[in-house]
């Protein structure tokens, strides 16, 4: 089958969307089939020339909602080429962009909504929701209606998005999601992340990686990790992620108020080993979370053999607790720190049962491959 997979960016530093978008594509790749992206990035950048099949970059593009007008007249010339065309994300021009090149022509497309259905933003943001609901009805609405389907990376997010517009009806799929299997010795990049920070020598690493947004709830963390660090000296917190939104600087100042800046790390963006290093390094992985679609550092956490400390409104939450491979809370202080006591009072051997448990859960559940599979399945049913 050849794919065209259509998506606003690639840019790593973006989040979840384009990483699941490269790790999905990368294994598409291995079952045989082929798939080109068409982003609204420049040519030029970085990322393009890393991405794991070939890309149509049509940027550059305008910020926000990011219009393109090349992007509809190249579908409509080259949308013919490919068996479906995959949507990821929504609200800006790329999904709308679709809809206009191929609803006339009937070529099949499918909607990834990565958790931007959420009634979390329509609670958080209202005025924000007010204004899309503006454009609502003639555009994200009909991009979903008209798509082959819409398709969720699980139960949680498939219900949750039926509470945020009234007007709603579209076709719905679900499948997994995740990552891929991260390579061979773990050992060799914790003890390599350590020796690039020595501060961390001997220390109970507790670890966030992730875009430092407002939704991830690092203030939260940060409150929660002061009052339990009282209780062991070695206990050490690491934040790693970008920080576009500009919230860092805050979130030293709340460091540096609860007294705990020098038992924080802050390490900017991780990538390749040293971001298996830290995770490795780690004993425990924490995301609190009080709007998260999937969480693919979740599965990257498992995937290394990590209890997760997550947030119940990270979507997999259920997946988690099932398979007891962490603790769940509401995305709160007190749910936070709840989350870390009942690590720091977990027993070794018990810790050792739901590492074990932890790298089982992401070889069962989480594992981009599987993902990969059942989207083919998808497409292939709904066509």
């Amino acid at each position: 089958m050849k794919l065209l997979r259509v998506i606003s960016t690639i840019d790593p530093r973006s989040g979840g969307p384009s990483e699941g978008a490269r790790k999905i594509d990368a294994e598409l790749l291995k079952l045989g089939h082929s798939i080109e992206v068409l982003t609204l990035d420049g040519p030029h950048e970085k990322f393009i020339a890393e991405y794991p099949t070939a890309v149509h970059a049509l940027g550059p593009s305008s910020r926000g909602y990011r219009y393109n007008g090349r992007v509809v007249n190249w579908l409509k010339v080259n949308a013919h080429k490919y068996d479906a065309v995959i949507v990821n994300g929504i609200w800006q021009y790329h999904s709308f962009a679709v809809w206009r090149a191929l609803s006339g022509i009937k070529a099949p497309y499918f909607v990834f909504s990565h958790g931007m259905l959420d009634p979390w933003f329509k609670y958080r943001y209202p005025i924000k929701h007010l204004k899309k609901w503006l454009y609502w009805p003639w555009a994200e609405y009909r991009v979903l209606r008209d798509a082959n389907a819409v398709i969720f990376t699980c139960e949680e997010e498939k219900l949750l998005a039926r509470k945020s517009f009234w007007l709603y009806k579209i076709k719905e799929a679900v499948t997994s999601y995740g990552t891929s299997t991260p390579p061979a010795g773990g050992e060799g990049f914790a003890a390599q992340f350590v020796v690039k920070y020595p501060e961390l020598q001997g220390k109970r690493i507790v670890l966030f990686l992730g875009r430092i947004h407002e939704k991830k709830g690092c203030d939260l963390l940060l409150t929660s990790f002061a009052e339990v660090a009282k209780a062991d000296e070695r206990l050490h917190l690491v934040i790693a992620g970008p920080d576009k939104s500009g919230l860092g600087e805050h979130l030293r100042d709340i460091a540096r108020r609860l007294g705990v800046d020098q038992r924080i790390l802050w390490t900017g963006m991780l990538q390749g080993n040293e971001k298996w290093g830290a995770f490795h390094s780690a004993e425990v992985f924490c995301l609190p979370s009080h709007q998260e679609n999937f969480g693919i550092a979740v599965a990257e956490a498992l995937a290394c053999g990590k209890p997760v400390l997550i947030s119940n409104k990270v979507n997999i939450w259920r997946e988690i607790e099932n398979d007891n491979v962490g603790f769940i809370d509401d995305a709160s202080i007190a749910g936070t720190t709840r989350n870390l006591r009942r690590w720091l009072s977990m027993r070794s051997d018990d810790y050792r049962e739901m590492c074990v448990r932890a790298r089982r859960s992401f070889d069962e559940r989480f594992h981009i491959r599987g993902a990969a599979e059942r989207l083919v399945e998808i497409i292939t049913e709904a066509k």
